[in-house]
């Protein structure tokens, strides 16, 4: 499922698929992505490129079209493969980069950037 809330400028997008299950927050506010893999336990943090990642207002169109469409092309199919290195524990600088969503989603886990 996917919520936009385009007061605050996030993008909240839950999987449930058993053990795949994840919850990702875009956060055009402050321009970062947080990915948290249940199965992993973990939160990977990568900024937004924009020449990659859609737009919010462009990533509700797609929801919408894919929604009703049974096929759809789109560019901005994105797949992202995360290579574990070190990670380390959230503090408050992070937490104000990233912003508060992305510290709710994350907070007393491992971050990878």
């Amino acid at each position: 499922t996917m919520t936009i809330d385009n007061s605050k400028r996030v993008v909240d997008v839950h999987v449930r698929s058993g053990l795949y299950s994840s919850d990702t927050i875009f956060d055009y506010i402050h321009g970062y992505i947080a990915t948290r893999l249940f199965a992993r336990n973990a939160c990977f943090i990568l900024k937004i490129d924009k020449s990659y990642i859609p737009d919010l207002e462009e990533m509700g169109r797609l929801a919408f079209e894919r929604q009703t469409m049974n096929t759809m092309y789109s560019p901005y199919n994105v797949w992202v493969q995360f290579q574990s290195g070190h990670s380390r524990l959230g503090n408050m600088e992070d937490w104000l980069i990233y912003g508060r969503a992305i510290e709710q989603l994350c907070t007393g886990l491992p971050l990878y950037h």
